[in-house]
């Protein structure tokens, strides 16, 4: 069966790569059941998204059509890039459902207390004092206050390359330091 499916589809989407726009549709419409009949397996919580997420693997196959290499099993390719469009949906929806958690329990909410964050800044400022300026303070703009390559240079009076050094061997520095402490 799996042999067939194969067979069946790299004929129609060789075809259609050579210019068979018949060979190309009857691809196309073999490859949607396939991957409805895969989908509706893997986000059977979600059927209502089985049809978006087939338009765009349907969509990412076509516009990497060119990238095929006709030696390779089509499935395989296939395949490919369905997971990562599957995977892509997995991560926009745990990013999305994340922020739709309800409170159940708001009492709760309030009687715990979470100090960790600012121990945390604690303990990076304490380890980044271990640092020369013209690595601590690419570290400092760049990695927690979030500014750009370029707008650090500015502030820092430093070069574009020299932050980007500076990270990094700030980065490596501090991770040695940390391996150093255990």
């Amino acid at each position: 069966m799996l042999q067939d499916a194969e067979s069946r589809l790299k004929a129609l989407f060789i075809g259609g790569l050579d210019g068979d726009q018949s060979a190309y549709r009857g691809f196309l419409q073999d490859l949607t059941r396939h991957l409805r009949g895969y989908l509706r397996k893997r986000i059977a919580r979600r059927p209502e998204d089985v049809e978006d997420l087939v338009q765009e693997i349907l969509l990412a196959v076509h516009n990497a059509r060119h990238t095929y290499r006709p030696d390779e099993p089509l499935t395989a390719w296939l395949h490919a890039i369905a997971r990562y469009k599957l995977m892509d949906f997995f991560r926009a929806h745990a990013r999305r459902d994340s922020l739709n958690v309800p409170l159940d329990d708001h009492e709760e909410l309030l009687a715990a207390i979470d100090d960790e964050p600012a121990e945390a800044r604690h303990d990076v400022g304490k380890l980044l004092e271990h640092l020369p300026d013209k690595q601590r303070l690419p570290i400092v703009h760049m990695k927690l206050e979030g500014m750009s390559v370029t707008e650090t240079a500015r502030i820092t009076g430093l070069s574009e390359s020299a932050v980007k050094v500076g990270v990094h061997r700030g980065l490596k520095a501090l991770a040695a330091k940390i391996r150093g402490l255990r």
